[in-house]
């Protein structure tokens, strides 16, 4: 499952570096699934949807640092453990009840992103 950031948050900022997916965002923060990865104009997410790799979305949240779950693999093909979550001084960054994955499918989307 992927990672969320939870309203404890302090916005300390020691967890945005650790992340191999750049897919924590500061509050109210645009978006892309390009933001340092390999993909690039019009993709096919995993779960079968079409989406423009490089167009800016909404901010997830306006208060604290988020998590993009589309692109959280629980740092899965990096680590051993999910980076934020060991470094968050407040353990805020917990898994996301709302977005279970499979380790396949974490690996899959791991690929999908980064092209290895």
């Amino acid at each position: 499952m992927a990672i969320i950031i939870t309203d404890e948050c302090i916005n300390c900022d020691a967890c945005v570096s650790e992340c191999p997916n750049n897919a924590i965002y500061e509050p109210d923060q645009e978006w892309s699934y390009s933001d340092e990865t390999a993909l690039s104009g019009m993709v096919t997410t995993p779960d079968g949807r079409e989406v423009d790799a490089d167009a800016e979305n909404e901010p997830v949240s306006d208060e604290f640092y988020f998590i993009v779950s589309d692109k959280c693999t629980e740092c899965k093909g990096f680590h051993d453990e999910p980076q934020c979550a060991a470094v968050c001084p407040v353990d805020c960054c917990v898994p996301d009840e709302a977005h279970v994955e499979s380790e396949e499918t974490l690996l899959a989307k791991k690929v999908w992103m980064h092209g290895e």
